[in-house]
């Protein structure tokens, strides 16, 4: 157990941190009385489990950025170069989030320039490695906001999201507040990624803390079981990724704006690997451009290894494979230099 001398310093720590942040006042007289408990505890050599509780949570409290906010962007053309920079082909998307941003550009200025608007939430419904994810790390950028995920994949219990009574021991908050708190601001883009596949056993309380982020009406005073004290979430941009839409529930479900990621075609994915890919997987590989080379017959074989994919990412594998291949053979001085052709290219693609 510290001593009363360490604990009686790390007690001023807590109120010099108090005092540095912005605090609701409700919420500031309820620390400054938890502060006196622990004094009292340390006067009395009175240490316990609730000075643990009690400090941790002080902790959480004022780490979160209750007042803090970035501004918007909100530039049209700067968007566009964004996705432009990031996302080959998908021009009915590109074209959404074009639209998503000049609506929230007229919103602001209609709401005198403080930008604070109710953003619709997006539902980027499409298969397994078609973009939905990059798509809203695009808009963060776009807008120079900061971006949180919050995973929903195997996700088991509401708790997951709305935290745990500070009452037990190991209790901490949920994911929306550590994303918070991880971001910075009050006003991050989440992504809520792959909505549909939290486990069936707790799916409907799930959705019942996802209708309560989603709604406007709601958001503005969310509260966490550990924090057990609202955090408005109205300046939030909240963007949803699924594969299937028949496992969200319908009052979700009704919430959201879908937007369709459509598959690549082969011709687009051969764009995309050569010309981002490719040079990406070199980089980190430590090569240049001129050390790998893949002649242009084999990007057919080297899109479609095992047949047909929808998405992108088990060609961002095959290439950064046959990249490390490659690497391999130059470091080891068999050659200075190896090109992909019909003659090779089996050696390179993947086995299964």
């Amino acid at each position: 157990m510290p001593d009363d001398q360490t604990l009686l310093q790390e007690i001023q720590v807590l109120q010099q941190k108090v005092q540095q942040a912005t605090l609701p006042e409700e919420l500031k007289l309820k620390i400054d009385q938890m502060i006196v408990r622990l004094q009292r505890m340390v006067s009395l050599s009175n240490y316990t489990e609730e000075y643990e509780r009690t400090s941790h949570y002080i902790e959480w409290v004022v780490s979160l950025p209750w007042d803090k906010t970035s501004t918007d962007i909100l530039d049209v053309q700067k968007t566009k170069e964004v996705f432009e920079k990031h996302h080959y082909g998908m021009q009915d998307v590109k074209d959404r989030f074009l639209e998503y941003v000049s609506v929230l550009a007229l919103r602001a200025k209609q709401n005198n320039d403080k930008g604070i608007v109710h953003a619709p939430v997006l539902l980027l419904h499409g298969l397994v490695g078609t973009g939905k994810t990059t798509f809203a790390y695009s808009l963060a950028e776009a807008l120079g906001r900061k971006v949180v995920r919050i995973p929903f994949g195997g996700m088991s219990s509401a708790r997951d999201l709305r935290g745990q009574s500070r009452l037990h021991l190991e209790a901490e908050p949920g994911y929306v507040i550590k994303s918070l708190r991880s971001a910075g601001v009050r006003n991050p883009v989440i992504l809520l990624d792959e909505i549909d596949r939290v486990s069936d056993e707790a799916r409907g309380e799930i959705m019942g803390v996802l209708v309560e982020l989603l709604d406007p009406e709601q958001n503005s005073a969310f509260t966490d079981n550990y924090m057990d004290y609202p955090f408005n979430l109205s300046e939030a941009i909240f963007l949803a990724t699924c594969n299937n839409t028949e496992k969200i529930a319908t009052a979700v479900f009704d919430r959201l704006e879908v937007i369709e990621m459509p598959s690549y075609t082969d011709k687009e994915k051969i764009e995309i690997a050569r010309n981002y890919l490719l040079p990406k997987a070199l980089e980190e590989a430590g090569l240049t451009k001129e050390q790998v080379t893949i002649a242009e017959d084999v990007w057919p074989l080297v899109v479609r290894p095992l047949g047909f994919d929808a998405g992108i990412r088990t060609l961002q594998r095959t290439i950064k494979g046959a990249v490390r291949k490659a690497a391999r053979q130059i470091v080891e001085g068999a050659v200075q230099r190896v090109e992909l052709t019909q003659a090779s290219i089996k050696e390179y693609l993947p086995s299964y």
